[in-house]
């Protein structure tokens, strides 16, 4: 009896650990956290005037930026299955291209930045002497056109080259109010590439150059003197350009000083933020680069009220603009290419993603061409009896 007692407790005991053993799988695999559900950080590094006379410059492209990467860490971003947050960390050069390279070389040593962002050409270009060997795709929001005739193989140009106004600008106000032109364009690099392009087309459609008078737009506030000397040439049109905000006072004092012409602006000033320094009607006769909120793409009206929005009813020009896009642009390949530290598959998917047709974008991105740059199309619009004529547009020959 004793001995049968025994057995049926022993199979008792068993059963009982047999059950519980089983109960407790459950609870213990629920308790497992799954592996991905960190949310990482991603270093993409920005350099740029934040300071000093380019400040605002600065500050329009960071914008775009900052939108940007809000609305993709609000969205969320996942690379071969780890989920990540961009950090923008933005790094001040005051425009000067030595800082901007020392600015570069700190993003990726301290930060282990894979895309850096830069605002202008001298920057651009000081980058380009190490970012292949440094391993950073550098997206340079320029629209110097030699920035990708240079065979370097991890640069992304954002803008449409500037290559394309000069002709068509010139028609425009050739046909309306003559041949002859006087320049009085900024003085830094861009400026004189700028001149250097436009004064041959200029010259092969009937025109003259009749003077030359570079001034720098970022550290002047009296343009008069360099104007006078313009218009002691009687010129029929003037070409202005450099930051917006100093190319309204060069067209306000022109006109103060009797100057009844056209002007040519180049594509860095914008002729809406122009038009927030000096009444439209001041402006007739300018011819430059559309103003977004007139751009006829499938997300502007979107796009400009989401900006308004975040931005106290400020109204986006092209630097915020095209910095956002770029900024979608970069995070789509970086999901593409499976990778957040190698520039060169991140730039592989980056090209893989296009076209590239979120309807967060105003402008549709076709693709990239062969040197780096965006195929997107140019812009242009004129200023006529104190109102926006029609906007046009112009062709990129890269993205046929």
């Amino acid at each position: 009896m004793n001995r049968k007692n025994s057995l049926w407790l022993a199979i008792t005991l068993i059963g009982l650990l047999v059950i519980a053993g089983c109960s407790t799988k459950p609870a213990t695999s629920s308790t497992t956290p799954s592996a991905n559900t960190e949310v990482k950080t991603l270093n993409i590094g920005y350099t740029g005037p934040l300071s000093g006379g380019a400040a605002l410059y600065g500050k329009d492209n960071t914008d775009g930026l900052d939108m940007a990467v809000e609305e993709i860490n609000a969205k969320g971003m996942t690379v071969s299955g780890q989920k990540y947050k961009i950090n923008l960390i933005k790094l001040d050069d005051q425009y000067l291209p030595d800082k901007a390279a020392t600015n570069a070389r700190r993003l990726k040593s301290e930060y282990n930045t894979p895309v850096i962002f830069t605002p202008h050409s001298g920057g651009a270009f000081a980058l380009q002497q190490f970012n292949e060997t440094d391993g950073f795709l550098l997206a340079a929001y320029t629209s110097e056109p030699k920035i990708t005739s240079g065979g370097n193989k991890l640069t992304l140009r954002i803008p449409p080259p500037y290559s394309l106004y000069p002709e068509e600008f010139s028609k425009k106000v050739m046909d309306k109010y003559g041949k002859k032109i006087a320049l009085i364009p900024t003085t830094s690099q861009y400026g004189k590439d700028w001149a250097t392009v436009l004064v041959p087309v200029w010259e092969k459609l009937g025109g003259t150059v009749v003077a030359n008078n570079p001034v720098d737009y970022n550290k002047e506030s009296d343009f008069n003197t360099y104007i006078s000397k313009a218009l002691a040439s009687k010129p029929d049109v003037l070409f202005v350009g450099g930051p917006s905000q100093p190319t309204a006072m060069v067209v306000k004092q022109a006109r103060q000083l009797g100057f009844k012409g056209g002007f040519l602006v180049m594509d860095q000033a914008k002729v809406e933020q122009m038009a927030e320094v000096v009444p439209l009607a001041e402006l007739d006769g300018v011819v430059g680069v559309v103003p977004v909120y007139l751009f006829e793409g499938p997300g502007t009206k979107a796009f400009v009220d989401r900006f308004k929005a975040k931005y106290s009813n400020k109204v986006p020009a092209w630097e915020p603009t095209w910095n956002y896009e770029a900024m979608m642009l970069v995070a789509k390949g970086i999901e593409k290419s499976g990778s957040v530290t190698d520039a060169t598959k991140i730039f592989e998917g980056i090209k893989g993603s296009m076209p590239f047709n979120d309807p967060s974008l105003v402008v549709p991105l076709p693709g990239v061409d062969a040197g780096g740059g965006m195929t997107t199309d140019g812009t242009g619009i004129m200023v006529e009896n104190g109102k926006y004529g029609k906007p046009f547009s112009i062709k990129n020959s890269a993205g046929k």
